[in-house]
């Protein structure tokens, strides 16, 4: 496991039944000390699932569609019942393989960014 992640290869990561999925994430606007208004925002991570701990030691929170539709609820301010959501999402459904370092350069949008190198799938 530690000799993997020691390569630093690139990979796709995505649900097996390939649907669009959501980060729990939080967003602020501020005012710095010099009077700008920032914007900032960030995602939250947690303790990896077994997929993705031989690739990092933490993973994004992914959001069920129905953990979605209460996180993004403005009127619901229980803290614990937002901090029931941060669960690491199950690995297997997920899945995870290799990809080209094409992915390293945003000039290479493009389909074989998505074309899994070796045979190996997590």
């Amino acid at each position: 496991m530690e000799e993997r992640r020691n390569k630093k290869r690139p990979h796709r990561i995505t649900l097996k039944n390939k649907e669009l999925f959501g980060f729990a994430g939080l967003w602020d606007t501020w005012k710095s000390p010099n009077g700008d208004l920032v914007n900032s925002c960030s995602i939250i991570t947690k303790t990896p699932n077994d997929l993705m701990a031989p690739i990092h030691n933490r993973m994004p929170v992914i959001l069920s569609r129905d953990s979605e539709l209460v996180w993004l609820d403005q009127s619901i301010v229980e803290s614990h019942l937002l901090k029931s959501l941060l669960v690491s999402y199950p690995a297997e459904l997920m899945i995870a393989y290799d990809v080209s370092t094409l992915v390293n350069s945003p000039k290479n949008n493009r389909p074989e960014c998505l074309v899994p190198v070796g045979s190996k799938l997590f």
